[in-house]
């Protein structure tokens, strides 16, 4: 049975799929669309809507919280400068996802991941 077995695994060990995901949100928020796999795009989904809910509160606090997950300052300054104030007033679903259809090589569902 899988009760309370949240989260995705990717077909990958923990420090790498964690270093994926926080590229992946660091992309989405810098570059705004993403094409990729369905799954990633399912998995990365509540981690950007975490991380621009954060940046609506612009503290010092928030700005640490931020620089504690991506690796590079860029996404977090792109957060608080202009994602976050564009988003101030929705209360949430700040990401979009839309099929593509399927990668030619292998048949994976691909998908584009996108901020509204």
């Amino acid at each position: 049975m899988r009760h309370r077995k949240k989260g995705v695994i990717l077909g990958r060990e923990k420090a790498s799929r964690e270093a994926l995901l926080r590229n992946l949100a660091a992309s989405v928020i810098l570059y705004e669309k993403v094409k990729t796999t369905e799954a990633k795009a399912k998995a990365v989904k509540p981690i950007v809507e975490k991380m621009i809910t954060t940046g609506k509160t612009n503290t010092l606090a928030s700005r640490r919280k931020l620089m504690a997950f991506f690796y590079t300052e860029h996404p977090v300054r792109k957060i608080l400068e202009v994602v976050s104030p564009r988003y101030a007033t929705r209360p949430g679903g700040y990401t979009r996802i839309t099929k593509l259809g399927h990668r030619l090589n292998d048949a994976a569902d691909m998908v584009q991941i996108e901020l509204v």
